[in-house]
């Protein structure tokens, strides 16, 4: 597509001109004069449901013609999966995200980005990709996540005249009785990550215990889960009998553009799509990325085409594309499906789930609800190996005088109720010289939870701090070779390791020892991830970095332990990435 904007100076009366009357441009042509000389190419990737919308818009630029500075703009829109191009922004700014997989090298960074949702852009900052500073941001088109069911399904929950809530969904998944739920992979889709943050803070509102009732309800999700959208669509019903409507797929969250494109292909059943309450999920929002780095003439270029994307024309775009204006109206021709609460969407009086009181995305939410979908839906195999030095006898203030054992201890209780009954755990204590000259004791060996649940409980009940030094290198030797000599395929094989503090042992081995035999133990074939959790001022993060960069796996350090129980969910969370 080639299309023009006049000159850096003018790009602000651009804009101003950019009118659409009667459904039709003008006022570029009055700025582009004949001709324009040389290229810049201005590429946008943009969510494969919105990339139709946005190429025709950039055809009507160039149909209409402006030029920068007399230089051509020539806008290449491609549809791209918002979980790919993350993956190659990730890749380019050596950041790991949970469950989106290594860059497929078919995906390059564009200029600007226009993926299916916000949470992308912040689960890029907050995973470490500092440098990751989007200019823009601002949403260009929205759908309503929704929780979709075959319409026989929600006529029993009383749909459409029934207002209904998150708990409710959360009863039905619960209990296993009636309603067969599906997500897709929530760390690789972000209407499944909206469903799982609506469901996750249903389930902590409920009272009792909260934790019991999110692990059963991530659980009861995982087993039915789909990696790919188009996968977890074609399980639900295909045949209006009672047989096909008890075993299909009976709820899913997706967005209302999903359910209004599904039961545009005529269906055997249709979908219903429920707008639940209590909390309101995160929308899928659009935002506008201009991504960081491109070069002043794209960024005047950039500035305008968003222009364009914020016009009455291109909300009746979107209408085609059964898609609504950012603020949650939509253009002509848009056909709401049954039981739409209003054309915003607002349904809720409070924030939606994931969203903070201030109305930013919360960070803290998406990445516990994350780990914890992720310790639930896979199996592994790990060894928990637990710092007992004198220095964690150190009480911190902010947990209310606890020390950094008890603090630390009380994560691991907690993680431990994610873990089903198909993971293998084992239990390591270190100091210096715990046992004759051995700076580690086995607490408890790696054996399936389902024997071992009780023993572990116990084992970290009975933690207590030493009175000797950190003799990190020899434990972290001898617990890699461990687990690697009883390797088991197809799951996740690791060390994780709480320590806060530097190595400090004078008859240990070496850093430059350590990290030689590690090289000559690694083993693509049967690899073992090590995570390593730094609690407090004292530990040298680049000392534990220089361990996991071997290994894989990964560093997390804290010097406000009272913080650890997330950041003992997020280490855990941690998988091998494969290529996309």
């Amino acid at each position: 597509m080639r299309s023009s904007i006049r000159g850096a100076g003018a790009a602000a009366a651009a804009t101003a001109l950019v009118v659409v009357v009667a459904g039709s441009w003008f006022g570029y042509q009055q700025l582009a004069g004949p001709s324009c000389s040389g290229e810049v190419q201005l590429s946008v990737a943009a969510a494969p449901e919105l990339a139709p919308a946005v190429q025709k818009a950039s055809a009507q630029w160039v149909e209409d013609g402006a030029a920068v500075g007399g230089t051509c703009i020539a806008v290449n829109v491609s549809a791209s999966e918002s979980v790919d191009v993350a993956a190659a922004v990730a890749s380019k700014h050596g950041v790991t995200l949970a469950g989106v997989g290594q860059a497929s090298g078919t995906v390059v960074t564009p200029d600007i980005w226009i993926p299916d949702s916000s949470t992308w852009l912040l689960r890029l900052k907050n995973n470490g990709a500092a440098a990751f500073a989007p200019g823009n941001g601002a949403s260009i088109a929205r759908s309503p996540v929704v929780v979709a069911m075959p319409e026989p399904v929600a006529s029993r929950f009383g749909w459409p005249e029934k207002k209904l809530g998150w708990s409710d969904l959360l009863k039905a998944v619960s209990t296993g009785k009636g309603l067969r739920a599906g997500i897709v992979e929530p760390t690789q889709d972000a209407a499944g990550l909206s469903g799982l943050l609506s469901l996750t803070a249903a389930a902590s509102a409920s009272g009792g215990d909260s934790q019991k009732e999110t692990t059963g309800a991530l659980r009861a999700l995982a087993t039915g889960r789909s990696a790919l959208r188009q996968d977890l669509l074609a399980r639900f019903p295909r045949a209006n009998d009672p047989t096909s409507i008890a075993s299909g797929l009976g709820a899913a969250a997706l967005s209302e553009k999903d359910v209004i494109a599904y039961n545009n292909t005529k269906p055997p059943i249709r979908l219903a799509a429920l707008y639940l309450v209590e909390p309101s999920p995160m929308p899928l929002d659009y935002p506008y990325a201009v991504l960081p780095g491109i070069e002043p003439a794209k960024q005047s270029a950039a500035k305008v085409l968003y222009e364009l994307l914020t016009t009455q024309g291109f909300k009746n775009r979107l209408a085609a594309q059964s898609l609504r204006a950012p603020d949650g109206n939509w253009g002509d021709g848009f056909k709401a499906p049954q039981g739409a609460p209003s054309p915003a969407g607002g349904q809720a009086s409070g924030p939606p789930a994931g969203v903070g009181a201030a109305g930013g995305l919360d960070p803290v939410a998406i990445d516990r609800a994350l780990s914890g979908w992720s310790i639930a839906t896979q199996s592994g195999r790990m060894l928990a190996v637990v710092d007992v030095s004198g220095s964690m006898k150190t009480k911190v203030p902010s947990a209310g005088g606890a020390t950094r054992e008890q603090v630390t201890v009380a994560a691991a209780t907690r993680g431990l109720g994610l873990f089903d009954d198909s993971w293998s755990i084992g239990l390591w204590t270190f100091s210096t010289e715990l046992v004759g000259s051995r700076d580690w004791r086995e607490v408890v060996p790696i054996k399936p939870l389902s024997s071992n649940r009780g023993r572990l409980e116990q084992g970290l009940a009975g933690i207590r701090p030493s009175s000797g030094n950190t003799g990190l290198y020899d434990t972290m030797l001898e617990a890699y070779k461990t687990v690697q000599q009883d390797w088991e395929p197809g799951r996740v094989n690791s060390v994780v390791l709480f320590t806060d503090g530097k190595n400090d042992d004078k008859n240990g081995i070496s850093q430059a020892s350590l990290i030689s035999q590690l090289k000559q133990l690694n083993d693509v074939e049967r690899p073992v991830q090590v995570v390593i959790i730094g609690i407090g001022n004292e530990v040298s993060k680049a000392e534990l970095e220089s361990i996991t960069k071997v290994t894989g796996g990964g560093t997390f350090v804290t010097e406000d332990p009272s913080k650890i129980g997330d950041i003992f969910l997020k280490a855990i969370a941690l998988r091998p990435n494969a290529p996309r």
